[in-house]
């Protein structure tokens, strides 16, 4: 595990927000910052560890939704079940984001208090814009690719049906929403190592 970050003569911990729609390459760069030496929080990993049989956001989602969203003998949460009427209903979407976004914040919470002083923490939440969370953020990092190139990272990469994937970025934020807030955009048209070489470029200007 690579050793956290601290910067020099500095007591306070750095929050930057990270954010991009789906596909947008943010993954990407929630890699390198984290290989940098910041303590990234993952809001998806924590929402995926408590929507596990028994936590709370298990709990949360089969107490609203019922058991049309759960599968197997071991009542496993259905996540593609979860995801058709969620996309397909936003009061549905509504009614999740107020079970799960809570619980996330709260570990989140948790998980910040053991950054040392100096630390650099990046939240990596796709809804960052949506749920407002950006306000609370010392900077906030947007990744953005063209529509269309996501669509077809979803489709041939993920093997998602097409319409789905549209209706997936229909439900985030728009590119204009999210830059409207940015304190950096980092545009993910282009290769890997090129994406790599501008969180590269921001870890030496606002962090380092």
């Amino acid at each position: 595990m690579t050793e956290l970050f601290t910067r020099p003569g500095r007591t306070d911990v750095l929050r930057v927000g990270l954010t991009g729609g789906i596909a947008s390459g943010k993954s990407t760069v929630s890699r390198r910052l984290a290989e940098l030496g910041a303590r990234v929080i993952d809001a998806d990993a924590l929402a995926r560890a408590l929507q596990e049989p028994g936590a709370a956001g298990y709990e949360g989602i089969v107490a609203h939704f019922g058991p049309r969203v759960l599968m197997g003998d071991d009542a496993a949460l259905d996540r593609a079940a979860l995801a058709a009427i969620v996309f397909a209903d936003p009061s549905e979407l509504e009614a999740l984001n107020g079970i799960m976004h809570p619980l996330v914040r709260r570990e989140s919470a948790r998980l910040v208090e053991e950054v040392p002083p100096g630390g650099v923490v990046v939240h990596d939440i796709p809804l960052l814009v949506e749920t407002g969370q950006h306000e609370g953020m010392d900077r906030v990092v947007v990744v953005e690719a063209p529509e269309e190139e996501r669509v077809r990272r979803m489709v041939e990469d993920r093997g998602m049906d097409e319409q789905d994937a549209r209706a997936r970025i229909a439900a985030q934020a728009t590119d204009e929403q999210r830059r409207a807030v940015a304190t950096t955009v980092l545009e993910n048209s282009g290769t890997v190592e090129q994406l790599v070489a501008q969180v590269d470029g921001w870890w030496r200007a606002e962090v380092a």
